[in-house]
């Protein structure tokens, strides 16, 4: 298999090596660019030399040393792909807990009567003191998640 690409790509080197590039302009003024000559009336033409290919081992060198750039491109932008998403993902978080903080702090200054659970399920009322202690951490908790 490797002697069959070998050879392939010593043909394709070869038939580029005496390949000729034919530029002209007709007679409707357009720019053409081809690989045959010129047929009919011709403005201007130009023969265009290819280039020479390099030594037979170099082209899979290129092509390999290319092909392990596009991947490693390909890498860093899926991870910025990722990373981007990351951190919408934390944004949103941060943005839900912001308002449920602001949510809770708002009801605790209201002066509502607050009611919550305990660990049995059953529910009570909270006094001043807890009152006081709840708005504290809802703060904390605004300052935190809302910058």
């Amino acid at each position: 298999m490797r002697h069959f690409a070998f050879a392939t790509a010593a043909l394709f080197a070869a038939v580029a090596a005496h390949a000729q590039i034919y530029k002209w302009q007709d007679e409707n003024n357009k720019t053409v660019i081809s690989d045959r000559p010129p047929v009919g009336k011709v403005r201007e033409q130009k023969k265009i030399e290819a280039e020479a290919p390099v030594a037979s081992g170099e082209p899979a060198k290129q092509a390999a040393d290319r092909e392990m750039e596009f991947r490693k491109r390909q890498k860093e932008s899926q991870d910025a792909a990722e990373k981007g998403e990351k951190e919408q993902r934390a944004a949103a978080e941060r943005k839900t807990q912001c308002e449920s903080a602001r949510s809770s702090l708002q009801v605790l200054e209201s002066g509502e009567r607050v009611s919550m659970r305990d660990k049995k399920g059953e529910r009570y009322i909270i006094d001043d003191a807890q009152r006081e202690q709840e708005i504290a951490r809802a703060r904390k908790s605004v300052e935190a998640n809302c910058k």
